[in-house]
């Protein structure tokens, strides 16, 4: 049996979706895809205000991903202490901080020549 192709948009979506069920905040679409030598096509960033909505954040958007399109992360990072969590979807990597943290590494501006995307929601 071979693994579906996940359409990036549609994954982009139902992250999107859910970071939004739990309340994500200041949610930014990075397209890296012009720029050279990048490890994947999109980054998206979102921030929580606590390691509990951090980690909550996390637990959702895998949830939603994996009841949607019935994918998950190839790899996840920083669960221990949910001060930054990664979630590695191949082609979009998914960044949740919480706010002190996401200041510090100011993430959108080492990629200051990726099309940044303030994404909006209800």
């Amino acid at each position: 049996m071979t693994k579906k192709k996940i359409n990036t948009d549609e994954l982009i979506a139902e992250i999107i979706k859910g970071i939004d069920n739990v309340k994500g905040e200041d949610i930014q679409l990075l397209d890296l895809r012009e720029i050279e030598n990048t490890v994947c096509d999109y980054f998206i960033v979102c921030s929580g205000n606590s390691n509990t909505q951090v980690n909550a954040i996390s637990g959702s958007v895998q949830k939603t991903v994996s009841k949607e399109i019935k994918d998950k992360p190839w790899h996840i990072e920083g669960q221990t202490n949910s001060e930054w969590i990664l979630m590695d979807y191949v082609h979009v990597v998914v960044h949740v901080f919480q706010k002190h943290i996401r200041e510090f590494y100011d993430i959108e501006s080492l990629w200051g020549d990726a099309k940044i995307t303030a994404i909006k929601t209800k």
